[in-house]
């Protein structure tokens, strides 16, 4: 497949830079799979399109203040770090700026030297491990001295870094927010909850990668990097039954279905903790996902093509132009899609 296949025009204008107040006070685009029949209507109607038997599944990953400037040692410079995995106790993955300058062995400084990270290995991917170090607690001089990192298409700062929190974000591990779950206040969550089965959650800690442009002409020679993922028993059982009863698992976003698909078996979805590289792309068999709640995504993307697999290329293409036209709200802070 060629990813110029996927590609749409997407106006700068369209790119929301906040969010919208109330939270689902959001628009929300309907594409129907099997009719290919679009409606337009208000996140708040969502409820109406649920099933009495419906398990709706959401990703409670939270994301950390993963942004950190500090200074290089020796020599002073200036150092940005993006963390994007704890890959084991005090070692993360991280992008650092300016790479080239700081090779295995070079220590990063940070706040008033209250903590410092090494450079362990350059990574595959191009980013680095670093072992962090400091007086007290790591974990709490992270989050104080770091800030919650947005997206380049974001262009001012955050009002409010609850804003970038879902309303259930509950684990701390994300480098990006699971954005389809933007929209949910408590009680538009409760109103779900009322009207389905179940709503059931899991985590997968979204990072920058999930992000990486796809520059391979071929889309088949795009790599996806993994990212970690736990599915709880309660979950696990909730999804499995249903899948077993014919019932429709509705995720929240992505990520959830990546997460779903990529524990899936033979019997359901497999409860624990794992990675996950997969690359769900047009002519994948979905085996757990039934309907699916999602922003709307960059041209060429991954995200993109996930729901090409989903809905159809043609049609998911022909409810992009249409958003376009109808001026949706595109991205991290806009309005939102339900395949059903």
């Amino acid at each position: 497949m060629k990813i110029a296949d996927f590609d749409y025009h997407l106006p700068p204008r369209l790119i929301a830079q906040e969010p919208a107040r109330p939270r689902d006070s959001s628009r929300m685009l309907v594409l129907h799979r099997r009719s290919g029949e679009i409606e337009h209507r208000a996140f708040r109607d969502l409820v109406g399109y649920l099933r009495e038997d419906d398990i709706v599944v959401t990703n409670d990953t939270r994301v950390v203040r993963a942004r950190l400037h500090g200074r290089r040692d020796p020599g002073g410079g200036s150092a940005e770090v993006l963390l994007l995995g704890e890959r084991e106790a005090g070692v993360w993955e991280a992008l650092v700026t300016p790479g080239r300058r700081i090779p295995a062995g070079r220590r990063i400084v940070f706040g008033e030297g209250e903590l410092w990270a090494e450079v362990v290995e350059r990574t595959p991917a191009g980013g680095r491990l670093l072992r962090f170090s400091g007086s007290g607690d790591v974990s709490e001089k992270l989050e104080r001295l770091g800030e919650v990192p947005l997206p380049p298409y974001i262009h001012g700062p955050l009002a409010d870094e609850a804003d970038y929190q879902t309303a259930y974000a509950r684990v701390p591990g994300a480098s990006a927010a699971p954005t389809a779950g933007l929209h949910f206040t408590p009680e538009m969550l409760e109103a779900v909850r009322v009207r389905v089965r179940s709503v059931v959650s899991l985590t997968l800690h979204i990072s920058l990668s999930t992000f990486r442009p796809v520059r391979a002409e071929v889309v088949e020679d795009h790599e996806m990097y993994a990212e970690s993922y736990a599915i709880p028993e309660d979950t696990a059982r909730a999804v499995s039954a249903a899948t077993a009863r014919g019932e429709r698992v509705v995720a929240v976003g992505t990520s959830t279905a990546r997460a779903l698909e990529a524990a899936a078996g033979e019997t359901g979805v497999r409860a624990g903790a794992g990675e996950t590289a997969l690359f769900i792309t047009p002519g994948y068999r979905f085996r757990v996902v039934s309907a699916l709640l999602t922003n709307f995504h960059l041209p060429r993307s991954t995200l993109l093509l996930l729901v090409c697999a989903f809905a159809g290329r043609e049609a998911t293409l022909r409810a992009y132009r249409e958003a376009v036209v109808q001026e949706y709200r595109f991205l991290s802070f806009g309005d939102v899609m339900l395949v059903a």
